[in-house]
């Protein structure tokens, strides 16, 4: 497993990394056959930020911004207890393979220690089985007692 860089630093992002962090989320939402919309995915972010409705966390190296994590909060009614949506997880195409995604989810952890959350909850697609060996490296257990249903409106 590729430990992160010395040199790599995680920050919270903050409406002033907007124009840092854009290009990597429109790239995220490119990888999932989303059309490119840099104005609207900083409209997007800018909202959540400014409406402290997520959490993100950005990895840089020096300037280079090389991938993000983007938290949603939620809560669990049977425990009572905070709980984060890890929904957003993107490392650069050169970046990969050196650690960032791992210390991404390293910071999501944290995050989720800091709040005295239950947990963390993702879901990625059925075919992403690079990030389902991240997952699995790291100890996320795939559900096994519940489907997973949507209902588009």
């Amino acid at each position: 497993m590729a430990r992160p860089q010395a040199n790599l630093s995680i920050i919270e992002c903050g409406p002033q990394d907007i124009g840092s962090l854009t290009p990597l989320f429109d790239a995220y939402r490119r990888f999932y056959k989303e059309d490119q919309d840099l104005a609207g995915a900083k409209r997007f972010l800018l909202e959540r930020l400014s409406k402290k409705e997520s959490r993100i966390f950005l990895a840089k190296e020096g300037a280079a911004c090389l991938g993000f994590v983007q938290l949603y909060p939620s809560f669990s009614s049977t425990a009572m207890k905070r709980l984060w949506i890890l929904n957003d997880l993107f490392v650069a195409p050169a970046a990969r393979r050196r650690g960032v995604a791992q210390a991404l989810m390293e910071r999501a952890k944290s995050l989720a220690v800091e709040t005295g959350a239950e947990g963390l909850i993702l879901e990625t697609a059925v075919d992403n089985h690079d990030a389902q060996r991240v997952y699995e490296r790291l100890g996320w257990k795939r559900d096994e007692k519940f489907h997973r249903y949507s209902l588009d409106v």
